[in-house]
């Protein structure tokens, strides 16, 4: 017999971090509008990096809580390993993962004082590239690292500006496979550089005139101009100006790598995002106080797929335009290098976009299948639209239509958190999403806790989880079950295959893990059964068992974890349980060859519906015989089968000191009731509506009525001819006087009366 504990594991993994930590000079007046540099006055109310790693779970889903460090995130993959990630944020605190899971926190150097506003690139070969200002602000330094972020190059001047920096790398195997290409906000103007020797060296090419406002972006795309098709082809840069009222994005293009420019178009498509707050030097777009911008995301599609060559343009503005307003996130097309534009597409679709704030989005497209996945943060769940979560998105067709937007962040947070200091508050300017076929990772700061949390997560994704949390079984030919499942998924479609091991092995004897029904699933919801055995004499102690999935590519991954007690004793042993149909009801059977410390058995219950599996309840408590040699025997009927589904029992046997065993489950299958019946209401007493239930075993006319004492009719409940099955009814009272009533089920030939107690 399985003895099962239930408790919360945690796995804290604690860094001590050292480095230094510097604030973005502020170019100008605090609050610039014309740069996005970091307030000083920042650094004196923000959290400090604190390198603590844990994973938040709610309803099965894993956001990954990195630790505190200062905003404005920039995340890549590999795209030769995708479960290496590596994100860094502000000033200069890097996360990294090898396993797509577990998160170390580091400081690289830079071997000088760096300013923030980190971005970051993977090329084709697992270079991975690491950008951020410096000098107060004069420019920027770039290191690169073939492990992930273990260990660093030193640290080269990458290009010269004094704001807001970007960066790409050419992923494709063309000409130009593998140039990385960076540009910056000088003043009156932009500069473009690249490398082309790996980031070691880098090359002023290009400068922009029309660049005047943080968001000059670069990307890269095939040239696909008539019959030619060239990997990597094009080099796109976006340059950002105008007002904050009305901003301009002017669109360049290169088709020798970054050599030389041709201008494509410029375009106002964007206005203020929310309010206008003036600074003494203009104005800044604020959410609820938060200052954004709407940056130009750009991405090219590299994909050999029907919109090979597409470029993408997303971004935040007021709809209708204007301040006060509030704004959606917006997506535009060109099949011409960025010429000509389509109408925009508004990504986000929930109900009453006027209602919502849709803003900071981040964009990627994916280099194998073409897909535009789409993060952004989003007020739908906070009447109020003072709070916010992080939602996403992705377009397969080439940008016409968004999937059904899903929620990522698994708690709801404020949009403005009080260390942030007056409006417009710096709370970072950008974040980013990254994918690997079919599954993206995005990184953000998350103000859930009050603070500036550094998360990521997984997208599109499923929830997991393993349940008993905490399995006890005997140390020698013994095994106990694991129920792994995913309950539920975020527009993911693939395939998740589970492993499972021991975090330590038993000193004697074995502990085997498998899955004897198959280890993988790809219908959700869906779940695996884990079995674990005992053999040779065991160990006796506590084990923990990491049960891990994982989709095809290896993303994504989630781990759970479930604690194993191996000891030598069983004080109660079950030697059955069983259940017979009466009726309406489920009688349960069970019996005991010997009892020793027994103080009783809670019956527990749990009902499938469709989809749809309730947590476990429990319906009674029978007492146990405390110490007893004889065979002893149980009997708890069950009459509380309200609806048509499946009903899972198990005992949950309690001993005088606390611990407790759990029995194998039992299943029973509720196809239709078995005969006409009115059942008890509930509750009883009641105030002011109860729930009556009644049960059909055919279709046929159903009335219910309610009666007072004398037997006046006082209301009809249900009159109409009902399918087979069960059925209930509400009775709301609130309009009438406390006493006893009577309410009467006729059906046929069948007419039954009970008794409910109204007391106000």
């Amino acid at each position: 017999m399985q003895k099962i504990y239930f408790k919360l594991l945690f796995s804290f993994f604690f860094f001590v971090v050292s480095g230094q930590v510097f604030a973005q000079y502020v170019n100008g007046p605090t609050h610039d509008p014309n740069t996005d540099s970091t307030p000083p006055e920042f650094y004196r109310t923000v959290p400090q990096p604190m390198g603590l790693e844990a994973v938040v779970t709610v309803g099965g889903f894993d956001n990954f809580n990195m630790g505190t460090a200062s905003a404005e995130p920039h995340l890549s993959l590999n795209p030769l390993n995708p479960q290496w990630s590596f994100s860094a944020y502000n000033v200069n605190t890097a996360y990294r993962t090898t396993n797509g899971f577990d998160w170390i926190v580091s400081t690289p150097s830079f071997g000088i004082s760096v300013n923030g506003d980190p971005v970051t690139a993977y090329d084709s070969l697992g270079n991975l590239y690491y950008e951020t200002m410096f000098g107060g602000i004069t420019g920027c330094k770039v290191i690169r690292s073939t492990n992930n972020g273990a260990t660093w190059t030193t640290a080269v001047t990458s290009i010269s500006g004094v704001d807001k920096n970007w960066m790409a790398a050419d992923q494709t195997s063309g000409p130009y496979g593998n140039y990385v290409y960076t540009t910056m906000t000088k003043n009156g103007g932009g500069n473009f550089a690249r490398s082309t020797d790996y980031g070691v060296t880098w090359t002023n090419t290009a400068s922009f005139t029309t660049q005047s406002l943080p968001g000059m972006m670069v990307a890269v795309g095939p040239n696909t101009t008539g019959a030619i098709d060239i990997p990597g082809g094009f080099v796109y840069v976006v340059t950002h100006s105008g007002s904050n009222a009305l901003g301009t994005y002017t669109f360049y293009s290169s088709n020798d790598g970054g050599l030389s420019f041709s201008l494509k178009s410029s375009n106002q498509f964007s206005n203020v995002i929310g309010t206008e707050i003036a600074t003494g030097t203009g104005f800044r777009s604020t959410v609820n106080g938060m200052r954004t911008r709407p940056y130009p995301m750009i991405a090219a599609d590299n994909s050999y797929g029907p919109f090979r060559g597409r470029l993408y343009l997303v971004y935040a503005s007021n709809l209708p335009a204007g301040s006060g307003n509030k704004p959606d996130v917006f997506s535009r097309y060109s099949t011409d290098q960025g010429a000509t534009w389509s109408n925009p597409v508004t990504v986000n679709d929930d109900a009453n976009t006027l209602a919502n704030h849709n803003f900071f989005p981040a964009i990627w497209c994916d280099k194998s299948n073409g897909k535009l996945y789409v993060k952004f943060y989003d007020s739908r769940l906070c009447p109020t639209s003072d709070s916010m979560d992080v939602f996403a998105t992705y377009s397969d067709d080439g940008g016409l239509t968004f999937k059904p937007n899903q929620r990522i962040s698994n708690a709801t947070f404020k949009t403005k958190v009080s260390s942030s200091g007056t409006s417009p508050a710096y709370q970072g300017d950008y974040d980013a999403i990254m994918s690997r076929g079919n599954v993206s990772v995005m990184a953000w700061t998350d103000f859930r806790a009050n603070n500036y949390g550094s998360y990521t997560a997984y997208f599109p994704d499923y929830a997991m989880t393993a349940n008993p949390q905490l399995v006890s079984i005997t140390n020698n030919n013994d095994s106990g079950f694991v129920t792994v499942a995913v309950p539920g998924v975020k527009l993911y479609d693939e395939s998740v295959t589970f492993s499972a091991s021991l975090a330590r092995s038993p000193v004697t004897g074995t502990i085997s893990l498998d899955f004897p029904g198959g280890n993988s699933l790809n219908r959700y919801p869906g779940s695996v059964q884990l079995r674990i055995k005992t053999a040779g004499g065991v160990s006796l102690g506590s084990y923990t068992i990491n049960i891990k999935g994982e989709g095809p590519s290896g993303i994504p991954v989630h781990i759970r974890t479930v604690s194993l007690n191996i000891q030598n004793e069983i004080p109660v042993e079950l030697t059955s349980f069983n259940y017979v149909m009466m009726k309406n009801a489920v009688k349960l059977n069970w019996e005991t060859a010997t009892e020793t410390n027994n103080k009783g058995f809670e019956v527990q219950k749990k009902v499938k519906t469709g989809n749809q599996i309730a947590a476990w309840e429990t319906i009674a408590f029978v007492t146990g015989a405390g110490n007893s040699t004889e065979p002893r025997s149980y009997q708890l009927k069950d009459e509380a089968l309200a609806k048509i589904g499946t009903y899972f029992y198990r005992l949950k046997q309690i001993d005088f000191d606390g611990s407790v065993n759990y029995s194998q489950e039992i299943e029973v299958e509720i196809t239709k009731p078995m005969q006409f019946e009115l059942g008890a209401n509930y509750p009883n007493p009641f105030n002011p509506s109860t729930k009556i239930n009644y049960y059909l075993p055919e279709s046929a006319p159903v009335q219910i009525s309610v009666y007072d004492v004398l037997g006046n009719k006082v209301c009809e409940l249900v009159n109409t001819f009902a399918q087979a099955g069960a059925h209930e009814a509400i009775f709301d009272a609130a309009a009438f006087s406390s006493g006893t009533y009577l309410y009467e089920m006729k059906s046929g030939s069948f007419v039954k009366r009970n008794k409910m107690l109204l007391i106000k």
